[in-house]
């Protein structure tokens, strides 16, 4: 048996691989990835959530919801060109040449793939299995440390980064947490994006979040314009009717200080997503809620 297929923790993400929400995450983090790397100066990234790094599609805990089938499987032909999608295919791809047509990557694999040698990368993950997983996963990786510890308080330790020599002054921190008691971690996850722009001013920050009734959600992107960062916007997508308190309908990434130009990349791509992994009433969404001066 695969380490990367068991674990037990009290929040499973193997239950949800590669379903519309990660689809929708992880295409806006390579397109941040991919900009960010047209500089050659170094770069740090920060998974605060991280998991194990790395899922079985057909492992038990993705073959009883199936969540896949609905999201990354609605892809496999998907004819698009679009920057965005087809970096997401192409890492994809990747993945599944080297771990078995069944792998899924999580952001942690994600972010090694996309990252180059002169890069680090810290992934924090609370759960001792999930972390031993997530070390094993990337025991020959030298660029990802892995640090058993709550993401949130980890910000005031690893911000901003830097090296026994240098210090970063490009990257991203990605808060991607698991919204059990969904109120108080949308404060909390708030909390800590002021917390790391204050240490980080410069850095590139997402929050993903998930969606089941949009005007719930009017406080949030209030408070979120009121972080003190250059930019803000969110990129949404809804997969179904936004009419239900007891299920995630959509999911959205809140982007701080988003490169230039991401939206016009992210847009068309969204546009595309609400198409392939849509029901009746499915929607997507980019929407500033702060531009830049």
């Amino acid at each position: 048996m695969r380490a990367w297929d068991t674990a037990a923790v009290n929040y499973r993400h193997g239950f949800h691989a590669g379903n519309h929400a990660d689809v929708l995450k992880h295409v806006v983090l390579l397109s941040v990835c991919a900009r960010l790397m047209r500089k050659p100066g170094a770069c740090f990234a920060l998974d605060t959530h991280a998991g194990r790094g790395l899922y079985a599609l057909d492992g038990a805990q993705a073959a009883r919801t199936r969540e896949a089938d609905s999201g990354v499987r609605r892809l496999d032909s998907l004819a698009s060109k679009l920057p965005a999608l087809l970096r997401y295919r192409e890492a994809i791809a990747a993945c599944r040449a080297q771990h078995g047509p069944q792998a899924y990557p999580g952001s942690p694999w994600l972010l090694a793939h996309a990252l180059r040698v002169q890069d680090r990368i810290a992934c924090c993950e609370l759960q001792p299995g999930e972390a031993d997983i997530l070390r094993a996963n990337f025991r020959h990786d030298r660029r990802l440390v892995v640090h058993q510890r709550d993401g949130y308080a980890a910000l005031p330790a690893l911000l901003p980064p830097r090296t026994a020599t240098d210090r970063f002054a490009r990257g991203l921190v990605l808060i991607d947490p698991p919204y059990e008691a969904q109120l108080d971690e949308f404060d909390a996850a708030l909390a800590a994006l002021r917390e790391g722009l204050g240490r980080w001013p410069q850095g590139v920050f997402l929050l993903w979040y998930p969606i089941k009734q949009g005007r719930a959600l009017a406080r949030f992107y209030r408070r979120s314009a009121q972080l003190p960062a250059a930019s803000v916007f969110c990129a949404e997508l809804l997969v179904r009717e936004d009419d239900s308190p007891l299920r995630m309908n959509g999911s959205g990434v809140l982007l701080l200080n988003p490169p230039w130009q991401l939206d016009a990349e992210l847009q068309p791509a969204l546009s595309i997503l609400r198409d392939a992994l849509g029901e009746a009433g499915a929607q997507s969404r980019l929407e500033w809620l702060r531009a830049a001066a």
